[in-house]
């Protein structure tokens, strides 16, 4: 990473578990040095205490990025102590969930700047995706390095608006759960008509796995690519017809998920 105001000025990373050891790791490996990270966390992994990090020590006075990926049930306790840093040239980044930018600019100062971030889980092999905006006092400079650093864990897009960060939760950040649960059940489905289970999951594991990377790699959409390999009155278009079905097929069920998962960030966020 070759930020130089991050390696000068520091970054603090509150909070180390999964997603902050994902993107310590994704920062570390990118060159980072050691020593320009101080990490906060109660209970540090050994993995966390072998990095070399300033770690559980005092910060410095004004670092040039704090990143907050404390559980938003512990945000009320962990940020206040940071304050000082508000209303300077610190960019705050967070991940938490639920924690709108309103809560960093009534507990840090209004003209700090703050960038809001929605990762997903694959970010911990670094294939995530990662949704980003800003409030008003963030501009380019404060995205561009708050794109830098998410970029190590995965894809970065930027937001218009922050209330699209509900949907993004919807699509994307609690995606992945989706996913896997439709591996379960084409596993399930495929033991129900005779396969043993281990192969019924394998099949199912590696046919998710296999059709998203295809969709990465391909100049095809995801609608074409269904049409590629649905042939007429064959055994994939027998099986589109039942998934497909408007009232009880993925259309109205995908719906339906999505919309209650971003209804319940907006729940989040209100308190």
């Amino acid at each position: 990473m070759k930020d130089t105001r991050i390696a000068g000025d520091g970054l603090v990373l509150l909070g180390c578990g999964k997603m902050g050891s994902a993107m310590l790791a994704g920062w570390l490996g990118r060159g980072l040095p050691p020593t320009s990270v101080w990490v906060r966390d109660p209970n540090p992994s050994d993995w966390l205490q072998a990095q070399g990090v300033n770690l559980n020590t005092d910060l410095p006075a004004s670092p040039a990025i704090v990143l907050v990926a404390v559980k938003p049930q512990m945000m009320a306790d962990a940020l206040p102590e940071l304050a000082a840093m508000g209303n300077g040239e610190t960019l705050f980044v967070s991940v938490a969930a639920g924690t709108p930018i309103s809560f960093f600019e009534q507990t840090l100062g209004a003209q700090t700047p703050v960038v809001r971030a929605m990762p997903n889980t694959p970010a911990a092999i670094s294939q995530g995706i990662t949704a980003i905006v800003g409030n008003a006092v963030a501009g380019d400079r404060s995205l561009d390095e708050a794109e830098a650093l998410l970029s190590a864990v995965g894809q970065v897009v930027r937001l218009s608006e922050e209330a699209q960060i509900d949907a993004v939760t919807g699509v994307s950040g609690s995606g992945p759960a989706y996913v896997f649960h439709m591996m379960e059940t084409m596993a399930d489905a495929g033991e129900a008509e005779g396969l043993p289970r281990d192969l019924a999951l394998q099949l199912a594991i590696a046919t998710v796995a296999g059709a998203g990377a295809l969709a990465l790699q391909s100049d095809d959409d995801p609608a074409q690519l269904r049409v590629n390999v649905t042939s007429p009155n064959g055994t994939t278009q027998a099986a589109l017809e039942v998934l497909m079905d408007q009232t009880d097929g993925f259309p109205a069920l995908m719906r339906r998920a999505v919309a209650a998962a971003a209804n319940r960030g907006r729940e989040l966020a209100n308190g």
